[in-house]
C-alpha cells in the first residue's frame, strides 16, 4: 500500500533535521546508506539521495528516459517542483552536459537540499509558483519535469488543460514533458486519470509506466510526433547511449541505468484519452486525490481495512 521507501513522518527518531516553512513540516533523515527528506504526511513523500548509487531505485530514475530519448547530449531541462533536487542530481550523472534550472515554491527545501541533498550550487533554482514561472518566462526547453506532487494530490493550478499547454509552449519541436503522478488506481474516475486524459487532451502522443515498488505511474509527452513514438525514441535512445559507454566519463552505474531505461521503453503504454478534462473553471483535485487513496486502501489494505475505519490510522498503525 505504502511503497518500500514508506517512512512514519511523525514518529522518526534520531532526525540530522526538523523544522517547518510556510508550506511545510520538514524532517531530513541521515544514515551511513541514505538522505531522506520527508514532508508533512504520516508515511512521507520523501526525496531520497543514496549515497553508494547513481540511482535512486524510485520514480526519479524512470524519469531520466526524458532527457534519453532526445537526440542531443546537452539537452536544456526544467523541473517544476525540484525539491531536494534527486532528478537534478540523476540527470547531471548520466547526462553531465546537461543545461539544468528548477522552480521551488518552498525557498526551505532549497536550502536543505544544498545543506544535505548535494545539490549543485551551479544549478539555478528559482524560489516561485511552477505556472507563474512559465507564465513570466519566453524560454523554451527539451525536457519539463512536473513533480509538484502534495501528498495525494497537485496543485490545481497545475493540473489543468490551460497549464499543460503552457508546458507545451515551453517545449522544443522534439521536447517532452514527464510528470510525477501519485497514489494511482484502476479505476476510470481517479486523479490519474484526469491527469492522463486532460494531458492526452493538449499533446499528440501520451504514455505511462509504472514505477516498480511504489503507488507511482510517470508520463511522458511529447510536443510533437514527428520524431517517431515515445517508445521507439526511448529505446533508440538508449541504444545511442551504450554505444558511448565505452567513453572515459561512464557513470558508475551506467549498465544499470540502460537496464531500467529498457525496461522504461518495453512498458510503456499508449493514453488514448478521455473525457475527464480537468480545467481551471473545474479540476477539483483534491476530492479526487481523496476518492483515489480511499479506493487503494479498500482495494489493497486487506486485513487492515477494518481496523483503519475504526480506528483511523492509529489503529493501522497498531497492527503494523
Amino acid at each position: 500500500l505504502f511503497g518500500y521507501r514508506s517512512n512514519f513522518a511523525f514518529w522518526e527518531k534520531n532526525l540530522t533535521y526538523e523544522g517547518e516553512s510556510i508550506y511545510n513540516y520538514l524532517q531530513v533523515r541521515d544514515t551511513d546508506q541514505e538522505t531522506i527528506l520527508s514532508t508533512n504526511v504520516l508515511f512521507g513523500v520523501q526525496s531520497v539521495y543514496l549515497k553508494n548509487s547513481d540511482l535512486s531505485g524510485m520514480y526519479y530514475d524512470y524519469a531520466l528516459a526524458a532527457p534519453l530519448l532526445l537526440a542531443k547530449q546537452n539537452p536544456k531541462i526544467l523541473v517544476l517542483g525540484m525539491g531536494s533536487g534527486t532528478y537534478t542530481t540523476e540527470c547531471k550523472t548520466f547526462f553531465p552536459n546537461a543545461k539544468i534550472e528548477g522552480v521551488e515554491i518552498d525557498q526551505k527545501i532549497t536550502d536543505l537540499a544544498h545543506t544535505y541533498f548535494h545539490l549543485s550550487k551551479e544549478v539555478p533554482v528559482t524560489t516561485y509558483d511552477g505556472r507563474a514561472f512559465l507564465n513570466a518566462s519566453k524560454d523554451q526547453y527539451d525536457v519539463i519535469m512536473v513533480d509538484a506532487y502534495q501528498d495525494i494530490t497537485i496543485p490545481f493550478q497545475m493540473s489543468t488543460r490551460e497549464f499543460f499547454t503552457l508546458v507545451k509552449n515551453h517545449l522544443t519541436e522534439e521536447g517532452v514533458m514527464v510528470v510525477n503522478m501519485n497514489m494511482h488506481g484502476n479505476s476510470q474516475d481517479d486523479i490519474t486519470t484526469y491527469l492522463s486524459d486532460t494531458i492526452a487532451s493538449v499533446f499528440p502522443e501520451v504514455a505511462t509506466v509504472e514505477v516498480s515498488g511504489s503507488t507511482n505511474r510517470e508520463l511522458f509527452a511529447q510536443a510533437s510526433s514527428a520524431h517517431g513514438s515515445l517508445q521507439n525514441r526511448i529505446l533508440a535512445g538508449s541504444r545511442a547511449y551504450k554505444e558511448r559507454l565505452s567513453g572515459s566519463n561512464v557513470p558508475a552505474d551506467g549498465e544499470e541505468f540502460l537496464v531500467r531505461m529498457s525496461k522504461v521503453g518495453k512498458d510503456l503504454k499508449v493514453v488514448n484519452g478521455g473525457n475527464h478534462i480537468l480545467t481551471d473553471d473545474r479540476a477539483p483535485v483534491e476530492l479526487l486525490g481523496m476518492k483515489t487513496i480511499d479506493r487503494i486502501i479498500q482495494e489493497e489494505a486487506g486485513s487492515f481495512r477494518s481496523s483503519f475505519r475504526e480506528n483511523g490510522f492509529s489503529g493501522l498503525l497498531g497492527n503494523l
